[in-house]
């Protein structure tokens, strides 16, 4: 009862989210049944009918992209001090969270199936005229298993993905024994580790006994000291701690892989400028792959994981970008809140980057009076850019909920609550007009072979 009070208790925002959860999976859910019907419709066309099946792959990973960014900024399933006496661990409250999505998921599919039965005239009629018996299947029975199964695929995988994601783990770092230092503790003279007494036979006849350092008469000279305990290592001939690693690193510091992005960008417009030497016949289309098209897809794959992987790195930039040239207070905030959190927003914009030149990519293929953008084609579009755009802003949402401490602080130190706004729009123009352009520029290259 405390969960479900928990999950209705959430503020109309959170609520929101949770229902662009369930619309997503909507989306998709009636994009798997439609394929489903075209396949019912046309059973000789068994190869665009799993091409169809296969570009679903993409809503299907946007939606549960989007389910676990809702899951993670759900501030009612965030752990908090006293939940744990109430039996509200983080194990718990990881299993609130996957039941909230999967409550989500399962609402939209239901609404698919419902909406899907709608047009095909199951429950009143043809509506529209019939317009969508065309790839619905309308006078056909539709398999019971085929449909569950289609149905499930969203919210099983979204439920999965969160389970995992926020799955609890100990904070404290696991401390192994440094084994392989045993040697130069031995060679180097420092106190012997181990079953055996620091006088015994094993230390070459040493007594285990060290001169006090800084010590003076003869308290100073030649006093015993404890041995040191068994298992135990000279600190002075360990390793560092991860603590005292994780100490020197701060949280501004730049995100790995851009090199590498930026060779996937460049190989993925490299391939696809070698593959638009010969336009590939017949045309390239949604539910016909020539098989000249091969070096096509590879090279959109290649540039999509380039923008999504460059994206942190170039965000790190952008905000160091802002600190150029005697920067003031406004600036110094600005850039350093983009620098902080330059992994976390960095992944979404990427990703919404991805989506864009996609979709300039294909809006160029259609571009022709004889392969029109059909509705199933814009159902998907929609739902992916509408994904992606939701996703990035909710992980700025779950930003701005990790900097409520420090801008509380700020506020108590007596900063204008104007300069805390006027940063965090300054961020928004900044990347704005960062990644705009280098958007347009890749979707521009991307779609040059198509357009030859």
């Amino acid at each position: 009862m405390l969960d479900l009070r928990l999950t209705r208790a959430a503020r109309p925002a959170v609520q929101l989210r949770r229902l662009l959860v369930a619309a997503a999976s909507a989306g998709t859910g009636f994009l798997l049944l439609s394929c489903l019907g075209y396949a019912l419709k046309r059973p000789e066309a068994a190869g665009s009918a799993a091409l169809r099946l296969a570009w679903c792959v993409v809503p299907v990973a946007a939606t549960v992209y989007l389910a676990l960014a809702v899951a993670r900024t759900d501030p009612g399933t965030r752990p908090r001090p006293g939940l744990s006496a109430i039996g509200l661990g983080p194990a718990r409250l990881m299993a609130v969270s996957a039941l909230v999505t999967a409550l989500s998921t399962t609402l939209g599919s239901l609404v698919a199936l419902s909406l899907f039965l709608h047009l095909r005239g199951d429950l009143t009629g043809l509506p529209f005229d019939g317009a969508g018996a065309s790839f619905l299947a309308a006078g056909k029975s539709l398999p019971l298993a085929a449909t569950l199964t289609l149905l499930a695929v969203v919210p099983v995988v979204a439920t999965v993905a969160v389970a995992l994601a926020l799955r609890p783990s100990d904070p404290r770092p696991v401390v192994r024994p440094q084994r392989r230092y045993l040697p130069f503790v031995r060679q180097a003279g420092g106190p012997a580790v181990g079953g055996r007494a620091a006088g015994g036979p094993a230390a070459g006849g040493r007594t285990g006994e060290v001169e006090a350092a800084g010590g003076g008469g003869a308290a100073g000279k030649g006093t015993p000291a404890a041995a040191a305990p068994a298992g135990v290592i000279d600190p002075r001939f360990t390793s560092p701690s991860l603590t005292d690693k994780a100490d020197d690193e701060g949280a501004g510091d730049t995100p790995a892989g851009l090199p590498w992005a930026v060779a996937l960008v460049a190989a993925g417009l490299t391939a696809q400028a070698y593959a638009g030497r010969k336009p590939p016949t017949p045309a390239f289309t949604f539910t016909t792959v020539p098989t000249g098209a091969g070096l096509f897809l590879l090279g959109w794959l290649l540039t999509a994981v380039g923008l999504v992987l460059a994206a942190p790195g170039l965000t790190h930039l952008c905000g160091r970008l802002l600190q150029c040239a005697r920067p003031g207070a406004l600036r110094l905030l600005a850039g350093r809140g983009l620098m902080a959190e330059a992994t976390r927003i960095g992944r979404p914009l990427g990703i919404l980057c991805a989506v864009t030149a996609a979709g300039y990519a294909v809006t160029t293929l259609y571009d022709s009076p004889g392969r029109p953008f059909g509705p199933l084609s814009a159902l998907g579009a929609l739902v992916v850019a509408g994904c992606a755009f939701a996703t990035l802003l909710t992980v700025a949402v779950e930003t701005r909920q990790g900097r409520a401490e420090t801008t509380d602080a700020l506020l108590r130190l007596g900063a204008p609550a104007t300069v805390l706004r006027g940063a965090a729009a300054l961020r928004a123009f900044a990347l704005l007009a960062f990644f705009a352009p280098l958007t347009l520029a890749i979707a521009a290259l991307a779609a040059f072979p198509l357009t030859r």
